[in-house]
């Protein structure tokens, strides 16, 4: 058995992440920590999981979190940069599920999230942890950071097309829309029913902080760097993310084909038959992301309408998917839940 500890299991991706683990045949959760909620028992703040997680939340500097195989950091940025080192130095591997480690170079990641990285040396060996590309070195891999929600799906989107050279990739463009899960588990007015419900925005226009991360990811892949432009929503539904890609064709190709291919051996990816139009309830509660291509009127664009559950594929889901990795378990394990209808 696999022993984990979860630092900051008080919010939505916590609590998604607890969820999941309760259930995997692989796993023994030994500690959860909450500086604000230690001695609070985790089923009285989440009754979903009574009979299934009998833990209390532990101080921090408490716990136990040195004696676990792995360690999950579902905190706020600039967290896990404190003190995921102490723990990576004692031996144990860690996934953030925030951003400390997503950016390779510092600089810009101290620009996007406006504070000074407080360990840089760790962002060079941690491990970009989209299993889709980097499932060798995850397998091996101490530190992994864990995708952002946004990411996971318009780089699954885009990832074919890229890594195969087939569209111009100084004008890729991704039109995307999360739910209101994706702000986090906090009191913001954006974020309140009167706001957001009966409610359809555009938001950071101008710049979000995971267009680094994205065209960083493109980048990679194409090994080259690439032109990106990204607008995220807010929708008004509780979880989900829709991205529709756009690209300008270079190369004729099956692109049917070239995405079937792709993601033929990828147990968590689904791409459906030609045309079809993926919603985000077909992948709520499941570590999902269907992709369905479109050519509209056969002219020279390429939409590729990508869904993910953004707390499942886009966060928890993900992180299990690479703890499976890391430890040699089945990648699957403790991931087959279905998607939940309606």
């Amino acid at each position: 058995m696999v022993k984990v500890g979860i630092v900051g299991g008080t919010g939505y991706t916590g609590v998604e992440l607890l969820r999941l683990l309760a259930q995997h045949p692989g796993v023994e959760i030994v500690t959860i920590t909450s500086r604000g909620d230690a001695g609070t028992s985790v089923c009285s703040m989440f009754p979903s999981l009574r009979g299934r997680v009998d833990l209390e939340f532990e101080d921090p500097l408490a716990s136990n979190l040195r004696s676990c195989d792995l360690v999950f950091f579902a905190t706020p940025n600039g967290v896990a940069m404190q003190q995921a080192p102490e723990l990576l130095d004692a031996g144990v591997r860690v996934i953030d599920l925030a951003a400390d480690f997503r950016i390779t170079d510092v600089a810009e990641w101290e620009k996007w999230y406006g504070m000074l990285h407080a360990c840089p040396e760790w962002v060079a060996s941690a491990v970009y942890g989209l299993p889709e590309v980097n499932r060798v070195a995850i397998r091996e891999a101490r530190l992994v950071a864990n995708p952002g929600c946004y990411p996971t799906a318009v780089q699954l989107g885009f990832l074919p097309l890229v890594e195969a050279g087939l569209v111009d990739l100084d004008h890729l463009i991704a039109d995307a829309k999360s739910g209101v899960s994706g702000a986090g588990r906090k009191a913001e007015v954006s974020s309140l029913f009167s706001e957001a419900a009966d409610n359809f925005k555009a938001y950071g226009v101008p710049g979000h902080r995971h267009l680094p991360e994205i065209r960083q990811g493109l980048s990679r892949i194409a090994g080259v760097g690439v032109g990106l432009t990204f607008v995220p929503h807010l929708m008004p539904v509780i979880r989900g993310i829709h991205a529709t890609l756009y690209s300008r064709i270079k190369e004729e190709a099956d692109y049917q084909s070239l995405y079937e291919l792709r993601y033929a051996n990828e147990p968590f990816v689904d791409v459906l038959p030609a045309m079809s139009h993926p919603d985000t309830r077909s992948v709520r509660a499941a570590n999902t992301c269907r992709i369905a291509i479109h050519r509209p009127q056969g002219g020279d664009t390429m939409v590729v309408l990508s869904v993910i559950d953004n707390l499942v594929k886009g966060a928890a889901g993900q992180a299990v998917q690479n703890m499976n990795i890391m430890f040699g378990l089945g990648e699957t394990d403790g991931l087959w839940q279905l998607p939940v209808l309606p």
